[in-house]
């Protein structure tokens, strides 16, 4: 399976492609890094949101899940840049009863920022879990960006995320 990794604020990305689609985008760096046409554009385009000069992403997408899990995934992927929903809300989205569903299909979501679930917190507006990178901090760092981004401030504030800028390289 080809992968590309990259270097953003949040530490090192790689992006995998099986079938001239995106399947995964885990934290660290990937062992093997083979580049193709796709990979590089989704590169670029994740390089571009972390500059703050991309709110959505183009790119075939292709997560391994279960049915649910991908409308679940499919109903994050209509969330706005620098909004969020709740649980809740997404629950609704999808019919189901158990917001709790939501978060489990959250946390095992293989293509995170591409696939934001990073926009989903809590009913009473907190932020929520996170799997990915430093957990909260990394949450809170993507949805400040996305909120910058638009011009709108940071929409959470705390102590430093720990999410320095790397020099750009690939």
């Amino acid at each position: 399976m080809p992968q590309l990794s990259l270097h953003t604020p949040l530490g090192d990305l790689t992006v995998s492609e099986e079938d001239g689609a995106i399947v995964a985008l885990d934290w660290g760096r990937g062992r093997d890094q083979v580049e193709t046409p796709l990979l590089r554009q989704a590169r670029d385009q994740l390089h571009d949101y972390f500059d703050g000069a991309r709110a959505e992403f183009d790119l075939p997408l292709a997560p391994h899940g279960t049915a649910f899990q991908r409308k679940v995934w499919d109903a994050l992927c209509t969330i706005p840049s620098g909004e969020t929903r709740s649980y809740l809300d997404i629950a609704k989205q999808v019919g189901c009863r158990a917001p709790r569903a939501i978060g489990q299909a959250n946390g095992a979501n293989p293509i995170p920022i591409l696939i934001p679930c990073h926009r989903v917190v809590a009913a009473d507006g907190s932020l929520g879990g996170y799997s990915g990178g430093e957990g909260e901090a990394t949450k809170r760092y993507l949805l400040d960006l996305e909120r910058r981004a638009l011009g709108d401030g940071p929409l959470f504030t705390a102590a430093s995320t720990r999410a320095k800028r790397r020099t750009r390289t690939s």
